[in-house]
């Protein structure tokens, strides 16, 4: 009986997404249909290009529809949990954009992709010590590269991105920024180049789509409407006779600094006064949003904003619920004769109001009896929609690992320099600075957590599937990648942070059966601290430096980590 009700359950979540899509073609009469017309050049920027990807400026030019390919083994890339609602949506939106006009589209955002041109050494008298000298010649690769103060387009995030994803780029990124509408110029501010090891495995089809480039993190500036930048390749360390520094690795050759607006979320709408944001938007989504949106449509409305909170006790009833039983029958696991029924297969896809669950803590595995749940609370989580992500940046499809057997932890390195209401702004430029200029498929993320401690979501697929990111270099297959908002090499991070991260990790854990202070095997990708294959023990929550060397999540919130397990266990009851 239980078998049978757990199969209605996956059929009503799949009948459930294509219904709920369905349900949204009212919705999706959108002025976001329409195509949107390419943005004037600025006069005042070199080859500024609002919505078109860095990877325009080589041969390996990104199509503007994203093609599906087939990822590795362990990996299921499927369109099963929204082709359906894409498919509909799409019908549905390409009619009402037939006769829409072009310029009712008003995609939030922009980037402005300026070139990197060599600097040369200053003269010894002119008391400019803003480089050090060099003997590197003045070339395409030179030590020193940059771009003079000048004038450009409003923005508030900036990176530096190169052509080979594989080249590091050895030396110093600064920027220092003008705010808009003053003639207020910042202090010289330090980009963290070590970036490569966020990013999907290598020989996936994500990593190896010919999009994606070299990165450094993203800086959150503010609103800025002027730009200046230096890029300082290492020295390795012999003085010359002359007293100059002899270079090291020559810099990357393509170096550009993209300057990213995030943009007003054009969907944003009053929240109604009694029901705090988890309200559904009206008149706003697209094909794109719907299938991005009924992933989720067990959780909450299609078009919701936030998905729901639930009680310990709601979540543990919804999870048995989703494995065919009640909490009674969980409850009498000691009594003689109780055998294990067979519990949902392990597969992306949602049954309840939790989610899916593996059979992986759906048994005692020394009993076979049935046992109740070991699951926090479900978090409230601010959905994509809530956080203004523009579905038409992102590959239409989702995709998916086995199961979710441990959390690493990240922080973005994105600075401090913001407020929680700048939040889903912040979330917007680093979306928009992971596929436009990085080239990846999505956001690299499955959750981001700011220093209020709010929950938001990633990478689209839906937030109780196991979806994969492009997170941790090497170890994104049955995993999952949580980035606090902020730097925490210096800072602490905050409680409420810390906190939000023991929430998460105890209900999402906790619907794949997996224990917050335990450990678990995960096997290799590849990367700087474990060949290809190898299996690998590690904490079930992880810092992202245990899985590759790397400062992240940075030494601050690296040593909260203990707390945040025992947090998160006892979330779980254990």
């Amino acid at each position: 009986m239980s078998r049978i009700r757990g199969m209605r359950g996956y059929l009503a979540s799949s009948i459930a997404v294509t219904c709920a899509a369905a349900l949204a073609f009212p919705l999706a009469v959108s002025t976001d249909a329409a195509a949107a017309p390419p943005a004037a050049e600025s006069p005042t920027t070199d080859r500024a290009t609002p919505d078109r990807p860095a990877s325009e400026r080589t041969a390996r030019a990104r199509p503007e529809t994203p093609s599906t390919s087939t990822t590795s083994a362990e990996t299921t890339t499927s369109a099963e949990t929204a082709a359906s609602a894409e498919a509909a949506a799409g019908t549905a939106v390409s009619a009402s954009a037939a006769s829409a006009p072009a310029t009712d589209r008003s995609i939030p955002g922009s980037t402005q992709s300026l070139p990197l041109a060599p600097l040369a050494p200053p003269a010894p008298s002119s008391g400019d010590r803003t480089l050090p000298p060099t003997s590197a010649p003045a070339s395409p690769a030179a030590s020193a590269q940059g771009l003079p103060r000048r004038d450009v387009r409003r923005f508030s995030l900036v990176g530096v991105v190169w052509d080979n994803p594989d080249t590091e780029l050895h030396g110093s990124v600064q920027v220092r920024t003008r705010a808009s509408g003053t003639a207020k110029w910042s202090l010289w501010q330090d980009v963290d180049t070590h970036n490569h090891e966020h990013a999907a495995d290598p020989d996936t089809a994500e990593r190896t789509s010919g999009r994606v480039r070299g990165a450094t993190a993203p800086l959150w500036v503010g609103d800025s409407d002027g730009v200046e930048v230096r890029v300082q390749a290492e020295a390795d360390g012999r003085p010359r006779t002359d007293g100059r520094a002899v270079a090291g690795d020559p810099l990357p050759t393509g170096l550009h600094i993209e300057l990213i607006d995030p943009g007003v979320d054009p969907a944003a709408e009053p929240p109604p006064q009694a029901s705090g944001v988890d309200a559904p938007r009206g008149n706003v989504l697209t094909a794109e949003a719907a299938a991005s949106s009924a992933v989720n449509a067990d959780l909450a409305p299609l078009g919701a904003t936030a998905i729901p909170a639930l009680s310990q006790k709601q979540t543990e009833a919804d999870l048995l619920a989703t494995r065919g039983e009640t909490a009674e029958a969980a409850s009498a696991k000691d009594k003689p004769g109780a055998k294990d029924r067979p519990g949902p297969k392990d597969k992306p896809g949602t049954t309840g109001k939790t989610g899916t669950i593996g059979t992986a803590d759906a048994a005692d595995p020394a009993t076979g009896q049935r046992v109740k749940p070991y699951i926090g609370a479900r978090p409230r989580i601010v959905t994509r929609r809530g956080w203004g992500a523009d579905e038409t940046l992102r590959e239409r499809n989702f995709s998916y690992t086995k199961t979710v057997k441990a959390a690493f932890v990240h922080h973005t390195a994105s600075g401090n320099n913001y407020r929680c209401a700048q939040a889903p702004s912040v979330i917007r430029s680093i979306y928009r600075y992971h596929v436009k200029s990085s080239g990846w498929r999505d956001i690299g993320y499955n959750f981001l957590i700011d220093k209020c401690g709010n929950i938001y979501e990633g990478r689209a697929g839906g937030v109780a599937k196991p979806v994969m990111g492009a997170h941790t270099l090497g170890f994104n297959t049955n995993s999952m990648g949580i980035a606090v908002l902020g730097s925490f090499g210096a800072a602490n991070p905050p409680a409420a942070a810390v906190k939000a991260i023991a929430k998460l990790t105890a209900w999402k854990l906790g619907l794949f059966g997996a224990n917050p202070k335990g450990k678990t095997y995960l096997k290799s990708g590849g990367g700087n601290l474990y060949r290809k294959g190898k299996n690998v023990r590690l904490n079930v929550i992880s810092g992202h430096r245990d899985g590759f060397a790397t400062e992240c999540p940075g030494g601050r919130l690296y040593a909260k980590l203990g707390k945040a397990r025992a947090t998160s266990a006892r979330y779980q009851g254990r």
